[in-house]
């Protein structure tokens, strides 16, 4: 993954979220400030929210895509920035290039979360970020088998804010699964590349269509942050966003006439899989906090898969049409 994603040094986690846990800790300490972008995946939003203010290390949740509210929420005590980018499960993108000059600028270090994008369509240490994590569970694994984490960043930094805190706290992966994912990353560009091409087919038969009131994709050209994406991504995600009239009843009904896709929270997968983010991967926030991320109770997150394309719009259109 290190010679992949064009680090100097790379450690293997045993889930997605101990990489961003140790990520994030191993940099800070009591009295230490995070600023992180509001839109992420419920877990990782606890860690920042939650469980780094138990020891000390206050944060702040900002709208990523504005480049001034990320410089008002920097203090003296500021160290970290992170962020998703594609984000989950709206997909917003967010100017790594910009947001890594100001972390550097404020003397912070960038942390990214690169799932979405894997590092085949982004690379955010060439961007200016300095950590970039990853749940290897999705699309490196690719086929649901087992769980894993990825910290890339230069031998310094690992040395420096990783190394230790790996080797106190233990959330290592184990060595079956690293083999695992060793040999799924033989087949990762073939995989991302065709699922993304489904996910673009997909994106395209969606729009428009009645029953749903938008779809979000980072290869449409009205996505908000198109012009970002055409800079710093060589390709699409995998994933696709749309939002059912109707709200969770109708999203429900959606979900249950579907035959081919499965649901399932977990996402690049060889599989296509689908969730509802409202009651699963964000339930835990109030409606008020869902709607400031983006998350409506319609809201529906799609991950492409490698079927073919026509049998993918044939599952979709005869559940929507139930709805």
């Amino acid at each position: 993954m290190a010679a992949f994603e064009g680090a100097e040094a790379c450690r293997a986690t045993a889930t997605g979220m101990a990489a961003v846990t140790a990520a994030l800790m191993g940099q800070v300490r009591a009295g230490d400030h995070v600023v992180a972008a509001q839109a992420l995946f419920g877990s990782c939003r606890y860690v920042v929210e939650e469980h780094l203010p138990r020891y000390g290390v206050t944060s702040t949740l900002v709208d990523g895509t504005d480049l001034a509210a990320w410089h008002a929420a920097v203090t003296p005590r500021t160290k970290v920035f992170f962020l998703e980018s594609p984000s989950n499960p709206t997909l917003e993108v967010i100017d790594i290039a910009a947001v890594a000059a100001l972390a550097r600028e404020v003397g912070a270090t960038l942390v990214v979360d690169n799932v979405f994008a894997t590092p085949l369509f982004q690379r955010p240490l060439q961007l200016g970020a300095d950590c970039v994590v990853y749940s290897a569970t999705k699309h490196i694994d690719g086929q649901g088998r087992c769980l894993g984490g990825l910290i890339l960043a230069s031998q310094a930094f690992i040395e420096t804010h990783v190394q230790t805190f790996l080797r106190q706290t233990g959330p290592a992966i184990s060595p079956f699964n690293a083999w695992v994912m060793l040999k799924a990353l033989e087949t990762l560009p073939l995989r991302v590349r065709q699922q993304a091409h489904n996910a673009a087919i997909v994106a395209e038969w969606l729009a428009g269509r009645p029953g749903l009131s938008r779809v979000i994709f980072p290869g449409a050209k009205n996505h908000p942050q198109a012009e970002i994406i055409a800079r710093q991504m060589t390709g699409p995600s995998t994933l696709v966003a749309f939002e059912a009239d109707g709200g969770k009843e109708a999203a429900f009904r959606f979900l249950n006439g579907l035959k081919l896709i499965r649901i399932s929270n977990n996402l690049g997968d060889a599989k296509s899989l689908i969730v509802h983010p409202a009651t699963t991967t964000h339930q835990r926030f109030s409606p008020e906090i869902r709607a400031s991320m983006g998350i409506s109770e319609g809201l529906i997150r799609l991950s492409v898969g490698l079927e073919h394309a026509d049998d993918l719009v044939a599952d979709l259109e005869r559940a929507l049409a139930g709805v």
